[in-house]
């Protein structure tokens, strides 16, 4: 016998979601007020598609609304796939001449390089994969209810 019932499961779930998106919040939020990174273009992108999210999982937990993955899950991973194209135009994997930022910060610029690898962007990229996952999880016990 399982210690949680799927609706308390599914509660985790999203609040783990929610969690994740205050935290990528806040850290863009001191990146860029506290810390004075200008962001880039595909910075602002990405946070067009983090920030909403914050707002809609906290409506989804209050009661738990089985439908937030709905509307969730486009943004989460269009915001995904910025970050993986931002990724790869940081490690030079995708030329500089592709990037979107034509004017003002370039978008590889390198503000931070924790332990060799771990950058603005690989940040951002985790945290879309880990709301992914998430919402994934979710999408499955939603469908194993029924």
């Amino acid at each position: 016998m399982s210690r949680f019932n799927s609706s308390e499961a599914g509660w985790n779930l999203i609040f783990g979601a929610w969690f994740v998106t205050l935290i990528a919040t806040f850290g863009s939020l001191f990146f860029s007020e506290i810390m004075k990174f200008p962001p880039c273009v595909l910075c602002w992108y990405q946070r067009i598609c983090m920030y909403p999210l914050v707002l809609l999982f906290l409506a989804g937990m209050f009661p738990l609304d089985k439908r937030v993955w709905r509307y969730s899950l486009p943004l989460a991973l269009f915001g995904w796939l910025i970050a993986l194209y931002h990724n790869l135009l940081h490690y030079g994997i995708v030329p500089e001449s592709a990037s979107p930022c034509v004017q003002g910060v370039p978008c590889s610029t390198v503000y931070i390089n924790w332990a060799g690898f771990i950058t603005i962007p690989i940040l951002s990229l985790f945290s879309f994969s880990i709301i992914l996952i998430l919402l994934t999880l979710f999408l499955k016990r939603i469908k194993n209810e029924k």
